[in-house]
């Protein structure tokens, strides 16, 4: 019989802090290990814990964003569990009043948009980081990094509306980009700023009742996460096709050996043995506070494609790719600003501009080509100055060496050939050499015309305004 997987996801999003959550340590991604500790967040005896209210910020943003309601009272606790790189023995979260409920997230797969409910948004400290033997030789046992213990964390736990790993990497991905939107995370899964464990069941289309759910933990790309879900719906399947029981368990997905690994029974929420947190009183957000992180909430992904859409008439594709990234985005609306034409402008990024990050695997903040810079060079275009080929090696230096595209031009001797009687003799002699190219252009082949263009563009070194040779070519060949 077929079979329907039910996914939900509990996604961690580190928030961009300076300084962690409970003590003043810093957040900083690759300092040398245990370099950010204090006594606070190493858990030493009689040390008191002071709420950031930076990491609060940002957590309520997150919330505003995805539409939640956030609680006037919330409360901490301490989630009671012994891992080597938690060092009190708890870790201090939020249970039964988080920081918000409800809100969604809205995804498009396969052209259908569609909502994935959240049901709570809450904040927690990091554990540290466990290296283990196999992932090094020079140790043998567990050695522990203490650094991200106590960095600021967002939990955002969805509903159980993910029907496939697609729309579950499609969740991610807009997580991360909303996040990035509004600077309260990077989202770098590689370095662990955002990660996510997967609940995954499956059960008979037209069943009600939800099956029997495993854990998948250690996905670190949203490729990972992909083929994680896939190998557990697959595994889930092939067991209830046999007649047989999936077991309620807690695995890791292995990305070299592309496999899901069992590693302990599944934890209920009994397990951890939740109590008040006793160091922390209650966190209460005012309306007063509540209104003022509003005002920092900027234009959301989807709000910004949805006016390019309409402000700048691109294509709805366009608009999806320019806005996938604040930073772009930012980009391209200050290149429109400054060459108002915006479709020229969104084929220039989303080809040379995304084909030099790529090669270069370099963001777009760290482009030697400013947007402006871009606007002059597609105004030489539009001017004649430029053809768009010349324009395109002229773009390609300005990205290797930060120069502008005036002092380019004046150093490699580019400025466009306009002059007609220069072009006149071009095309003429062109003409003269293909004789037989000429003829059959005479007979009705007038795709050759194009060809003509070509080789007068051959011999000016690309330099010659293709709109005039076009025009000479016209009258000559009447």
């Amino acid at each position: 019989m077929p079979y329907e997987s039910i996914i939900g996801l509990e996604v961690h999003l580190q928030l961009l802090t300076d300084s962690k959550i409970f003590c003043g340590c810093a957040t900083k991604y690759g300092a040398p290990p245990n370099s950010q500790t204090c006594p606070v967040c190493l858990g030493m005896p009689g040390v008191l814990p002071v709420l950031n209210k930076k990491a609060v910020d940002y957590a309520i943003k997150m919330v505003l964003a995805v539409g939640g309601k956030v609680t006037e009272h919330s409360f901490f606790a301490r989630k009671n569990y012994f891992y080597p790189d938690l060092p009190k023995g708890y870790q201090i979260s939020q249970y039964d009043q988080p920081l918000s409920s409800g809100g969604h997230i809205e995804i498009e797969s396969d052209s259908a948009k569609k909502k994935i409910g959240i049901i709570r948004i809450h904040l927690e400290e990091d554990a540290g980081k466990s290296m283990h033997a196999e992932e090094a030789s020079d140790f043998a046992g567990t050695i522990v990094d203490m650094n991200r213990c106590g960095v600021p964390l967002i939990e955002i736990v969805s509903q159980p509306d993910i029907r496939s790993p697609k729309e579950a990497g499609l969740y991610l991905q807009k997580i991360k980009q909303i996040a990035e939107y509004l600077e309260i995370s990077s989202g770098n899964m590689e370095e662990g700023a955002l990660r996510c464990d997967a609940n995954v069941s499956v059960r008979p289309v037209g069943q009600e009742q939800f099956g029997t759910k495993t854990e998948v933990k250690n996905m670190n790309s949203f490729k990972a996460v992909e083929k994680a879900l896939s190998y557990e719906i697959e595994r889930q399947t092939r067991l209830l096709e046999a007649g047989e029981k999936v077991e309620q368990v807690t695995s890791l997905w292995d990305d070299q050996r592309e496999k899901v690994i069992p590693m302990r029974g599944k934890e209920e929420s009994h397990d951890y043995r939740y109590f008040a947190e006793p160091d922390l009183v209650t966190l209460r957000i005012t309306e007063e506070w509540l209104e003022a992180v509003k005002k920092t909430i900027p234009e959301l992904p989807d709000m910004r494609r949805r006016r390019y859409i309409a402000q700048y008439g691109i294509p709805e594709y366009d608009a999806g790719v320019l806005t996938a990234s604040r930073k772009l985005a930012d980009y391209y609306e200050e290149a429109v600003n400054n060459f108002p034409k915006a479709k020229v402008v969104s084929n220039w990024v989303m080809g040379e501009v995304l084909r030099e990050l790529k090669e270069r695997q370099i963001e777009i903040t760290e482009l030697k080509v400013p947007a402006k810079e871009l606007a002059s060079l597609l105004q030489k275009v539009e001017s004649g100055d430029l053809s768009n080929n010349l324009a395109k090696a002229v773009f390609a230096q300005m990205a290797e060496t930060g120069k502008s595209a005036d002092a380019i031009i004046k150093e490699k001797g580019l400025v466009q050939v306009s002059d007609s009687k220069e072009l006149e003799t071009a095309v003429g002699t062109v003409l003269s050499e293909n004789p037989d190219e000429l003829a059959r252009y005479k007979k009705g082949e007038q795709k050759l015309l194009g060809f003509f263009v070509g080789e007068v563009m051959k011999k000016t070194k690309g330099k010659a305004n293709p709109r005039i040779v076009n025009h000479i070519l016209a009258e000559k060949l009447k």
